[in-house]
């Protein structure tokens, strides 16, 4: 049964308001949208098959993130993370074949390399990205349903889980604290570990990555560990799927131990070197319910406390917190919102029953991103979510047009939430 939440939030005043929702969708806004985000997969397809200067070659055409250069800049790469949401909107649509060969991309780079490198550059190669790729594997073999076409490939994305985000020592020192994992990066460097966790950069780590075991980063390694049990499974694997599952439920009571903060009804990412939580407020807590790392209580105060980062243009990545530094500004926090967050928090709350609420924020997404669109005739890498008329906070490099991850979700939550938006 779907639960139902009221939900109200503090404006700046100080005052207890309820929301103002968007108008509704309009459709021929959305078609329109729709029809541009068709033709922009051609703009952002590249192919490299073979080591080009610094760009490292793989088997099929990619996706780039943006399609236009602003102030001298540009992404002719492909994004790890961004891949799995670019390869999820494709299922279903004429384009559906290339969803399955960015996963052999992935798959290539992680047979080349012993990990999926942040993309398909050298440069990028010290480092990785979210953990993504059982989730990817699992997804497209829903959609298919070939225990041929899973076997081989889920058994290389166990490498990268035991050699990469279970490793102890260089190239690969991130199992750091009782089981749980942190962020890292070959030269041992803040900036670039906080790189490889997508956040680059944001307010959570306080500057000091490596000693964060973050609470995202550990629910998709309980979602790869639940993955793999699930495999095993379809596999016949009944003994192996009872091994992954046992791994998945140590964590999942590690990450209650140190992540979870009782008294606030919270997830926190947590400093192993000083044992206190970082005091940000972010949108990796809703990890865990995307994953299903969360218990039904700990799912209905995660729901509860939403109304923290909703805006009236969708989830703020993080409550307001000063900048870690003048010198690096963190566009992964308020007011910025972000498409991939968007829709692992989406469905995260529709997992646990609370469609109502994953409707609304889906709802304020979309009209945000379709005004854009309606103003500019382009979508955008990430944007304003409280005043849905000013630019987003900048990062170290210029909002990029285009874009693929952005494209991604809003086709998907069009998909979603079509008969109830329009």
């Amino acid at each position: 049964m779907a639960r139902e939440l009221t939900t109200k939030i503090k404006t700046r005043t100080g005052d207890d308001l309820l929301l103002r929702l968007p108008p509704r969708l309009n459709q021929a806004s959305v078609e329109r949208a729709m029809g541009y985000i068709e033709a922009k997969w051609g703009q952002l397809e590249t192919a490299c098959p073979t080591d080009t200067e610094t760009l490292i070659g793989v088997p099929h055409p990619y996706f780039t993130p943006g399609s236009k250069p602003r102030n001298g800049f540009i992404h002719k790469e492909m994004y790890y993370w961004d891949t799995y949401f670019i390869a999820l909107s494709l299922l279903g649509t004429s384009r559906e074949h290339q969803a399955y060969e960015q996963a052999d991309n992935l798959l290539h780079l992680l047979k080349r390399f012993g990990m999926v490198p942040t993309g398909n550059r050298l440069y990028l190669t010290s480092r990785s990205q979210p953990p993504l790729l059982s989730s990817l594997l699992l997804d497209l073999y829903d959609h298919d349903g070939s225990k041929e076409w899973l076997a081989p490939r889920i058994e290389l994305a166990k490498l990268e889980y035991r050699n990469v985000w279970r490793g102890r020592e260089q190239p690969h020192w991130r199992d750091v604290f009782h089981g749980l994992s942190r962020n890292y990066e070959i030269n041992v460097l803040n900036d670039l570990a906080e790189c490889e966790s997508g956040w680059d950069y944001t307010t959570r780590f306080h500057g000091r990555a490596l000693d964060y075991t973050p609470i995202d980063l550990n629910a998709l390694l309980f979602k790869c560990e639940s993955d793999f049990a699930r495999a095993a499974l379809i596999l016949g694997k009944p003994q192996e799927a009872e091994q992954w599952q046992e791994l998945a439920q140590e964590r999942r009571k590690t990450v209650d131990k140190y992540l979870w903060n009782p008294k606030a009804g919270f997830y926190f990412d947590h400093n192993y070197q000083t044992g206190r939580h970082s005091n940000v407020w972010s949108l990796a807590a809703y990890y865990a319910l995307w994953s299903g790392m969360a218990s039904a209580e700990q799912a209905a105060h995660l729901a509860a406390h939403i109304e923290k980062f909703e805006e009236y243009g969708g989830l703020a990545t993080t409550l307001e917190y000063p900048h870690v530094a003048e010198h690096q500004p963190a566009q992964w926090s308020h007011p910025n919102g972000w498409a991939p967050l968007h829709l692992l928090t989406i469905r995260g709350l529709a997992r646990y029953g609370y469609e109502e609420l994953a409707a609304r924020i889906a709802h304020r997404w979309l009209h945000n991103n379709l005004q854009g669109f309606i103003n500019s005739g382009e979508f955008f890498e990430k944007y304003n979510v409280v005043d849905i008329a000013v630019p987003p906070k900048d990062g170290v490099y210029p909002n990029q047009v285009g874009f693929g991850w952005t494209n991604a979700v809003f086709a998907q939550l069009v998909r979603d939430y079509r008969t109830t938006l329009l």
